[in-house]
C-alpha cells in the first residue's frame, strides 16, 4: 500500500520530502492500530490517533497537521474514501513565535569562521534569502551573472522565483563553476558526468543530464547510481554538509542564539526590511505565497525601532 502512496504522490508531482512524510505518517498510524489495513479502518481510527500525537505524544501544531495531511491524502486520494467531517479532533493550538535573526555582526562573525564551499553556500543563502534545499539544488544554468540573479528552480510547494544574486559572490561563484566543470570533464571521461533530471526530462531531452548546465552547482563527493540503466550520476551535495559546519561556526563565533543555517534566511529578509526595502518585494524574494508569512518580520524590527526603555531614563 505505502508503493501505492509514492506512485500517486510522483503522479502528481509531489516532492520526494512530501512523498516521505507521507509515508513515515502512515506507517505510524498503520503499526498504532494493530497493523491493521487502513481499508478496514475510517474517521474514528484517524482521530484517534491524532489525538493520541496531541496529548500523549505531545507533538506540536505543525506535526500534528503533517500528519492530517498525510493520513488525508491517503483516504482521498489512494484509498478514495473520504474521511469527511472529524468532530472529535482535538488540533494542538499553534503558537506564534517570532522567528530567530542575527545581527549583522553576528551574521559577520559566524562566516568569518567558516571556509572553502561550505562558507559559500552559507553566504549565498544569506546573500539571495535561499532555503537550504533551494541552495543544495541550483544548477549552474539557473545562475544569471549578467543579470545579477539566481532563478530559483521547484521552491516550497513546488514555484519557481527569481531572487537576488550578490555582487560580492561573483568571482567565488566563478570559481566554483570553474571547480564543477573540471569534475564533469573528469566524470565523463569515466564513462559518468549525468545529472539527475526532474520528472521526464531525461527521456525529452537525452543528452541534457550529461551537459554542464545541468549540473549542480555544489555537487556530492561520490557517484550514485541513478534511473535504470544504473548508470552513475552525481548528485548535489547533503543538506547536513552546511548546517553541521554553520553550527560548528556558531559555536567558535561565541554567538549563543539558537540559531541553524536557516536563521539566514530569517536575516536575509529583516536586514533587507530594517534598510528599506518595501514588504512585498521581500515577500517575492522569499517566494511566500501569503504576504501575511512575510509580516511576522515587521514584528521583529517594529517592536524596538525607535523606543527607549523607561529604565534609560531613570
Amino acid at each position: 500500500m505505502l508503493d501505492q502512496v509514492s506512485i500517486v504522490c510522483r503522479r502528481r508531482h509531489l516532492s520526494p520530502r512530501t512523498e516521505d512524510s507521507y509515508r513515515f505518517w502512515i506507517r505510524k498510524f498503520i503499526y498504532f492500530h494493530g497493523k491493521r489495513h487502513p481499508n478496514t479502518m475510517g474517521g474514528p481510527e484517524v482521530e484517534a490517533f491524532l489525538n493520541h500525537l496531541a496529548s500523549e505524544r505531545h507533538l506540536s501544531a505543525s506535526s500534528q497537521t503533517q500528519a492530517l495531511n498525510a493520513l488525508v491524502f491517503l483516504y482521498d486520494s489512494v484509498l478514495e474514501q473520504p474521511l469527511g467531517e472529524m468532530a472529535g479532533l482535538k488540533r494542538v493550538q499553534r503558537r506564534h513565535r517570532v522567528p530567530v535573526v542575527l545581527a549583522r555582526e553576528e551574521v559577520k562573525a559566524i562566516l568569518g569562521q567558516m571556509t572553502g564551499v561550505v562558507r559559500l553556500m552559507a553566504e549565498l543563502m544569506y546573500g539571495a534569502g535561499l532555503r537550504v534545499n533551494e541552495c543544495m539544488t541550483l544548477r549552474v544554468k539557473d545562475i544569471d551573472f549578467s543579470g545579477g540573479v539566481l532563478n530559483v528552480r521547484s521552491g516550497k510547494g513546488a514555484k519557481d522565483r527569481t531572487t537576488l544574486l550578490p555582487e560580492r559572490l561573483h568571482a567565488p561563484l566563478k570559481q566554483q563553476l570553474l571547480r564543477v566543470a573540471e569534475l564533469h570533464k573528469q566524470d565523463l571521461s569515466h564513462g559518468a558526468g549525468l545529472a539527475p533530471l526532474p520528472s521526464a526530462l531525461a527521456r525529452k531531452y537525452p543528452s541534457a543530464s550529461t551537459s554542464l548546465a545541468w549540473q549542480f552547482v555544489f555537487p556530492s563527493a561520490v557517484l550514485r547510481p541513478w534511473g535504470e540503466s544504473g548508470r552513475l550520476a552525481r548528485w548535489h551535495a547533503s543538506d547536513s554538509t552546511v548546517q553541521r559546519a554553520f553550527r560548528e561556526a556558531r559555536d567558535r563565533a561565541g554567538i549563543h542564539k539558537h540559531a541553524s543555517v536557516h536563521t539566514l534566511r530569517h536575516s536575509f529578509a529583516t536586514h533587507l526590511l530594517a534598510f528599506g526595502t518595501d514588504i512585498r518585494t521581500i515577500q517575492l524574494l522569499l517566494g511566500h505565497r501569503s504576504l501575511q508569512t512575510t509580516m511576522i518580520y515587521t514584528h521583529v524590527i517594529e517592536v524596538t525601532r525607535n523606543v527607549a526603555s523607561p529604565f534609560d531614563s531613570l
